[in-house]
Parts: C-alpha cells; structure tokens; sequence
C-alpha cells in the first residue's frame, strides 16, 4: 500500500499557513506552544549580546596544563581545543546557522505536558513517504540539515520521484528548542510514545522512523510500540550485541575465538569504548545536576561534546589542524553553540540519568522487534554491527549495508551516503 501523507484540507491549509505565518516564537522570548493538538511556527532569533558574550567568555577561559602524553589518552588536547576556540572567539559567525534554521518550516506543539520542536519539510512529490528523524547526544536537529533537501527533493539530487520523503525532525526534550522537562520520566519510551504522537498529530496514517545514538534507542522503541502505521525503522546505530558477547565484554576477558573478523572488528570497537570511552556517560547517568561548568564555560561545554568517542573525536581534531573531512570548523561550533544559546547542557544531560532511572535495556542489546528493520553500519562507529549480528537482532532485516567511510554523526559527516541509504533501506515499504 503507498504511504499516505496529509490528506485532509484543512489540516494541510492549516500547516500551509503557519509555515508563512512568519517568525513568532524564539528562543527566550518564545511564544507558548499551542495547546490541545495544535503547532504554533517557531523561529531562531538570538539577541546579539548573547553572541556578544559567548566571544568574551571564551577569549576569557582559563587554561589548564598541557597534557603529559603525546596522544590522546588524556581526553581532548591542550593545542586542539585552544584551536577551536580560537576559531570561535574571532571567525565564526552563528547568523548563517540563525539565516539556514530560519528558511525552514518549524514548529511547537505540546505532547505530554511539555513543549516539542519539530523541522517539517514536504516534499513536492505527492507520494512522498514521511520519516521522523531522531538526532541523539551529543547532536541536534544541526545534524541532519545536510539531509532535508536530498530526502524532499531527490529529483534535484540524484535521485528519482519514488524516492521522495516527507521529513520531520524533532528535539529530543531538554534539547534544542524543545522544552526542558520539570520532572523526571522522560526516557526513551516515554519520547517513542510522544513521536508517534507527534505523527499522528501531523496526519500521517504511514510513516517510517530513523534515528542513531539515542535516536536509535527511540526509533527502536517506536518499533517496539507497534503503532499503526509505522512500516519500518532505520537506524546507523543499531542494538545488536549477542547476550553472551556482552556477558563476555563486561567481564573483561578475551574475545570468543570463534568471531568472524566483523564481530571481531565489532569486539575490539566496544572493548575500547566501555574500557575508554564511556566517562561522560557514567557522569550523566549518575549526576547530570554536578556539570555546572559546562553550562558556564563554553570551551568546557565545547570539550565535554567533542569528548564523545575517539573516532569522532580525533576526525573533529584533524579538522581543526585544517584537514576537514565531511565535517567542517563551522559545522562542528554550529552544533556546540546551539547548547550553549539554548542552555540545553545539563537538560540534555539528564535523559542519560532518566533512562539509568527508567530503563529500557542495554543501549546495545537487541530488544525483539517484529516490524521491518534496515541497518547502516559506518565502520567508524561506536561499532559497526556486523551482519551476523543485525540477522540476529532483526528478524525481518530488510537492508545491511556496510560503508566504507563515516563514523557516529552519519548523516552529518557523510550526508551524500546517508541519503542513499535511507533511498534503498525503505524502497520496498513503499509498494
């Protein structure tokens, strides 16, 4: 059966308007978002003595000691992070990002009590297949901005009529321009619940959910919901770690002999991140309100996000030492000034503490789905899923494609590959 997007009238009048409607909400100042099932038009505007501010806060920081290793092992280097800052206190410019998320159509609503922004783009293709895309931590909606085009119009980008999507992209709560939650709950199956709230809410009777980092923990709990009309999920992030794989990494001994040379590429890359790489996670999952020098220093809220995983990390620092690769200087302090203008550090720390305290499982465990799942596995990761591994995860495993390039912020750093794969991962749902 084809997807079915807006059908009635008045709704697409009423959405039609609104995205003409102009700019009425902004951050700070940002009108209420309407209430019952209704969207109020949402655009960024930042008052000048706030850029003001960023720049002398960061020509202001206060600098540590030089690391006492001649590699990375410390966490995030003296030269890097100075270069950055550098970069932001004299040459970056935050209105071009403010111009880019004006020119698209953005809304509030309220689900469940609290504020949710959304990006909502419509294709001009009338069968268009809407996909809500979930960003995770620590990204935003800035991570896929280099998407929305391809996905809508994928005749002016390579591809055909058939491959059209109708793109909705929300932040998470306590990130970005979504209200910051009160009370503790909002975990991932709390946020599931509220996408397909806001799906419905949009008119869409089928759809198709993507999402990586704890958007994929949210893509796959929607699956796990099986609401009517979700036909499938994708996720560049995908919870397939075997049982006994994990009882085996968590004990610290040595990998099974029997991997294949994925699962032990997959061994080795999991090894390293619970051995290195989870810090930042075990501090917001067991004390989020103690990181108030993150929300008051920008270049420790700077090194706290490019601290996240070393690939990512050390593929950010090559950019900074002017060799960009799919990332760029701007890029990456659009996405860190966005927390820092919407003060969304420990807010956005706080869904790490809400899912330790309302679990949902294992970040990588499989979880059971039935529904029809694709997975792209970009080799630099957290871990690239093997395929043995997906098969086993996902019984209606509908797409496996292993990448040569890309690494955690898929859709962000390699955007030409990541549309291709959502184009393929969700071509037979449309029939």
């Amino acid at each position: 059966m084809p997807p079915i997007s807006l059908s009635s009238p008045t709704r697409r009048e009423l959405l039609a308007a609104t995205a003409a409607a102009g700019a009425i909400g902004m951050l700070g100042t940002r009108s209420a978002a309407a209430k019952g099932d209704g969207f109020n038009p949402f655009s960024v505007s930042f008052p000048e003595e706030q850029l003001v501010d960023l720049r002398r806060r960061v020509a202001a920081t206060r600098w540590p000691d030089q690391e006492t290793v001649a590699d990375d092992t410390q966490g995030v280097r003296l030269s890097t992070i100075q270069k950055l800052a550098k970069h932001w206190a004299t040459d970056y410019d935050w209105q071009k990002m403010q111009v880019r998320l004006s020119a698209l159509p953005q809304f509030i609503t309220e689900i469940d009590g609290l504020d949710i922004h959304f990006i909502h783009v419509r294709s001009k293709h009338q069968n268009a297949l809407p996909v809500i895309i979930t960003h995770g931590w620590p990204g935003s909606i800035i991570e896929q901005l280099k998407i929305i085009e391809p996905l809508t119009d994928p005749t002016a980008h390579g591809g055909s009529e058939a491959d059209a999507f109708d793109v909705v992209i929300p932040s998470l709560p306590g990130y970005g321009f979504s209200g910051k939650p009160t009370a503790p709950g909002w975990n991932p199956v709390r946020i599931a619940r509220a996408w397909v709230t806001l799906m419905q809410r949009l008119g869409y009777t089928k759809f198709v959910a993507q999402g990586g980092d704890w958007g994929n923990a949210v893509t796959e709990l929607m699956a796990l919901q099986e609401p009517p009309g979700l036909l499938a999920i994708h996720t560049n992030m995908a919870a397939t770690v075997p049982a006994d794989i994990a009882k085996a990494l968590a004990s610290g001994g040595p990998p099974p002999a029997s991997l294949s040379p994925d699962e032990k590429r997959a061994w080795d890359q999991l090894a390293d991140f619970y051995k290195n790489g989870l810090g930042y996670a075990i501090e917001m999952n067991n004390r989020p309100q103690t990181l108030y020098g993150i929300v008051d220093s920008p270049v420790g809220l700077a090194a706290w996000m490019l601290d996240h995983d070393i690939r990512s990390y050390q593929m950010i620092a090559r950019v900074f030492d002017d060799k960009p690769e799919g990332l760029t200087k701007d890029d990456i302090l659009d996405n860190v000034t966005l927390y820092w203008l919407t003060n969304t550090a420990i807010s956005s720390a706080r869904l790490y503490w809400d899912n330790a305290h309302f679990p949902t499982g294992g970040f990588f465990d499989p979880r059971g789905i039935k529904i029809p799942v694709a997975v792209s596995a970009f080799p630099d990761e957290i871990y690239a899923a093997p395929k043995s591994w997906a098969e086993q995860a996902y019984p209606k495993l509908i797409h496996y494609n292993k990448l040569d390039k890309g690494g955690h912020f898929a859709a962000w750093e390699q955007p030409a590959a990541f549309t291709a794969e959502l184009r393929t991962a969700f071509r037979s749902v449309r029939q």
